[in-house]
């Protein structure tokens, strides 16, 4: 019994030359495949994600395109294929030539689906609001227009941690890890990790180190005296003011990204090539 067609959701919403480029090409590679179906593709504007069903979705951009496509599916989460057209692309893992070459390994539905931990974030105001907010990298708070120091107080399931005085703080997924905590001095962790991470940015004390601990703990983060000008990110891209009075509080999400990888690829060997890791150092003379 023939197979059904393979069914797939391609994301190219980045104007980018090089994006719009690769999708025209990748459009034409794709209506030539008599057992592939193009449920829908997002080239101009934003899809109703949540109200479609595929086997795959293929965002053709950098890891940023990934995380639109992630909160844009919500509640349903579906299998994300990142093709590579950014920088450095820890998500995004394949080139374009990578995978048309791997294009029968997807084809034949032998990628593997890893399971990763999302964040939900409510920022809850003075007034009562709440808004809630899904996200894969992570959670800052920065001090952006503000010209002094912040102090951020943080509590983990209710008790109070410490207060980081510092110029943003970082709540960060494994997958966030070699995100914006990265850059800001907090440790690697392997994705598939149930844990957040705690990265303050350029603390002034030096015993304020990055913390580690469960995902299924609470993290409440407080800026009681925070200037005009500080800011709550969700994974570098939404923006939202912080003022003294608000709260955010930080959650493993209920729903969970699924990263669909190819055979032969793994978290370590793509820090080796994402990072240029080429083992000691030679001291030799030069």
């Amino acid at each position: 019994m023939p197979k059904p067609p393979l069914r797939l959701i391609v994301l190219a919403r980045d104007q980018n030359p090089r994006v719009q480029n690769a999708w025209r090409q990748l459009e034409e590679f794709l209506n030539d495949q008599n057992d592939v179906e193009i449920v829908a593709a997002a080239v101009t504007k934003d899809l109703r994600l949540e109200d479609l069903d595929a086997d795959l979705v293929v965002t053709l951009g950098g890891d940023g395109a990934i995380l639109r496509a992630c909160r844009q599916m919500g509640s349903r989460q579906l299998p994300i294929l990142g093709v590579n057209l950014g920088r450095l692309g820890f998500l995004a893992d394949l080139s374009p030539q990578e995978f048309l070459a791997e294009f029968e390994t997807v084809r034949n539905r032998e990628y593997q689906v890893v399971e990763h931990l999302m964040f939900e974030c409510q920022h809850r105001h003075k007034d009562g609001r709440c808004e809630s907010y899904l996200g894969l990298n992570e959670v800052a708070i920065s001090a952006a227009a503000a010209v002094s120091m912040l102090d951020i107080h943080l509590e983990i399931d209710g008790e109070p941690v410490t207060v980081y005085s510092c110029d943003g703080l970082i709540v960060s997924t494994p997958v966030g890890s070699t995100a914006h905590s990265l850059s800001a001095g907090g440790p690697i962790l392997r994705q598939e990790l149930k844990a957040f991470v705690v990265t303050p940015i350029c603390p002034h004390t030096l015993s304020n180190r990055p913390i580690v601990d469960d995902a299924d703990c609470v993290y409440t983060l407080t800026v009681p005296d925070a200037p005009k000008g500080t800011m709550l990110l969700i994974d570098g891209q939404i923006k939202q003011p912080l003022n003294p009075e608000d709260t955010v509080e930080v959650r493993r999400a209920p729903v969970t990204f699924k990263l669909a990888r190819i055979p032969g690829r793994s978290y370590y060997s793509n820090l080796h090539r994402k990072l240029g890791w080429s083992g000691q150092p030679r001291y030799g003379a030069l």
